[in-house]
Parts: C-alpha cells; sequence; structure tokens
C-alpha cells in the first residue's frame, strides 16, 4: 500500500513536469519556412572633414591651462628677464651688507612684476598671434605653437651673445642657421640663460666698487686711528646706507635694467 501511494506520488510528479514542458512547447510561436532571419543591427559611422576647426572644448582649455601652470616657473626662469633682474637685486643687497633686508619676498615680488612689466609686449604679442585664433578656431595647435614661439625667439635673440649661441649649436651638432627664425628653441633657450648669467654678473661688478671704496676708506681710518678691535662693517654700513640713499639708489638700478632690456 506504501509502495503504491509512493508511485502516484512520483507519477504526479513527473506528469506536472510534462505539462510545463508542453505548455511552453505551445507558447512558442512556430518558425516559417523560408522566413528570414532577424536583421543584425547596422552602426554607421561617418566622419565629414569640415573647413573650419572646431574651438576648443572646456576640457582641453582645463588642461592647457594645468599644463601652462606646471611649466611656468621653468618658463618664467628660463625664457623672461627675471633671472637678470633677480641677480642683479641681490647683488645690491650684498654690496650693502644689509643681510636680509630687503626680504627675499620683496626682491622676488619686484623681480617678478619688473618682468611681467618687460615681458607684456611680448606676452600681448603671443596673446593675440597665437591663443585667440587657436581659442576661436581658426587656426590648429602646431600653427599656434609657431605663431607663439616666434615672438619669444625674438626677444631672446636679442640678448643671446653669439658666443654663447654658437657654443649649444656646436655641441647640438647643429649647422649654423641662416637665419634667426632657423635657431632651434632647445639650443636658444639654454645660451640666452647663460648671456643672462654673464650680463648680470657684468652688473653686479659695476654695483659693488663704490661700496668697496666706502669700506677700504673706513677700514684705513680704523686702522690710522689704532681702533683695530672695532669692527669696520660696522661704521662703513650707515655710511653705505648713506651713500645709496642721496644717490637714489634703486631707481638707478631700476633705470639700468630697464634701459638694459628696452633700449
Amino acid at each position: 500500500m506504501v509502495r503504491g501511494k509512493q508511485f502516484l506520488r512520483r507519477g504526479g510528479s513527473a506528469g506536472l513536469t510534462l505539462l510545463i514542458i508542453f505548455c511552453a512547447v505551445l507558447l512558442v510561436p512556430p518558425v516559417e519556412a523560408g522566413a528570414a532571419p532577424l536583421a543584425e543591427p547596422l552602426f554607421n559611422f561617418e566622419l565629414n572633414e569640415g573647413e573650419e576647426v572646431p574651438a576648443l572644448g572646456t576640457g582641453v582649455r582645463l588642461l592647457l591651462l594645468l599644463t601652462v601652470l606646471a611649466v611656468a616657473p621653468a618658463v618664467l626662469l628660463m625664457i623672461t628677464c627675471f633671472t637678470r633682474i633677480v641677480i642683479v637685486l641681490g647683488f645690491v643687497r650684498n654690496a650693502l651688507a644689509t643681510q636680509q633686508m630687503p626680504p627675499n619676498q620683496v626682491l622676488l615680488g619686484l623681480a617678478l612684476f619688473m618682468t611681467i612689466f618687460v615681458m607684456a609686449p611680448v606676452w600681448g604679442e603671443v596673446y593675440e598671434e597665437a591663443w585667440v585664433p587657436l581659442q576661436e578656431g581658426e587656426i590648429a595647435m602646431d600653427a599656434a605653437y609657431a605663431n607663439a614661439a616666434a615672438p619669444v625667439s625674438d626677444f631672446m635673440l636679442q640678448y643671446t651673445r653669439e658666443r654663447d649661441l654658437e657654443l649649444f649649436l656646436e655641441f647640438a651638432g647643429e649647422d649654423r642657421p641662416d637665419s634667426p627664425d632657423d635657431v632651434p628653441l632647445y639650443t636658444l633657450i639654454p645660451a640666452f640663460a647663460t648671456s643672462e648669467l654673464k650680463t648680470a654678473f657684468q652688473m653686479g661688478f659695476i654695483v659693488f666698487l663704490p661700496f668697496i671704496v666706502i669700506d677700504m676708506v673706513v677700514a684705513s681710518t680704523l686702522m690710522s686711528m689704532g681702533m683695530l678691535m672695532l669692527p669696520p662693517m660696522m661704521i662703513s654700513l650707515p655710511f653705505k646706507i648713506l651713500l645709496f640713499v642721496m644717490v637714489d639708489g634703486w631707481h638707478l638700478v631700476m633705470q639700468s635694467l630697464l634701459e638694459g632690456l628696452t633700449g
């Protein structure tokens, strides 16, 4: 009796399974003979050549801005007059022997704004000839780079010594360029920096001369008076500051720098 009940249960489960399969077969629609297979989706990509260069998007502009900010310190030091100005101002402070007066922040700020003042025409030309057309989609990136490099190269060539430029051209294996426009930037930039260093040290030597004379006069006077234990710097420092103020020294230094950079 028990075996009979188990057989009925198993038979009922099998029948239920067959019923479900039969209903599923009935619900599936039959495929007609000769029917066309399902069409695959088609994707058509067409690139049309436009006559105008599209304007830069926000993402590209942000990327360019971050790139400029990353290389700005190196650009400021190597392709502008910042190197000459900050070295000359440092020589003035050392010649006065005023230790940290003016502070480094003041000298760097003054050198920075003088650099902006001197380089303003160059950066203005770069902005008008390269950045504005690139932003408006009038020129491509390579043309914008060429337009931006031209005024900067002209400025550096104006203050680069021929001997320094020949040195880097020789070690780079480059032939003598036929015109200034043919000078590569990777040789012009270090040649310009070397020339600026030499010019700055020459100006620093001239700045030191009057203050050295004051130190020698004070030291000789103290020695003749027998005051060997009195430091000459203590006596000469007020006289150097007084002389520097009387001749309006900062005005003369700035005038010399501007005449050398804009004359």
